[in-house]
């Protein structure tokens, strides 16, 4: 990975081990999905964990209230924000 980015011109940013406040959004999701799906659950079979992941990605995204959009769920959260802009002329 190093040698391609190298190649590309790509730079790359890591956190300092041990210092998830660098990048709280992530940890943050990581943690709830620790927490609500990885922890909760043995799986048999990797299609098993990919539909429970599915179906878990789906209300995160879409159904369940964020503290960041005000309590509302993205879907309620982007239908507010598009009603609010202004309309072109």
């Amino acid at each position: 990975m190093a040698d391609w980015c190298r190649f590309n011109g790509v730079d790359t940013v890591f956190i300092d081990p041990g210092s998830p406040w660098q990048n709280a959004w992530i940890e943050s999701f990581n943690s709830r999905l620790r927490d609500e799906l990885l922890n909760a659950w043995q799986f048999d079979s990797l299609l098993e964990a990919r539909v429970h992941l599915g179906d878990w990605r789906i209300d995160y995204n879409c159904n369940r209230p964020h503290t960041a959009h005000g309590d509302l769920t993205p879907t309620e959260f982007a239908t507010s924000w598009i009603s609010n802009q202004p309309k072109a002329a």
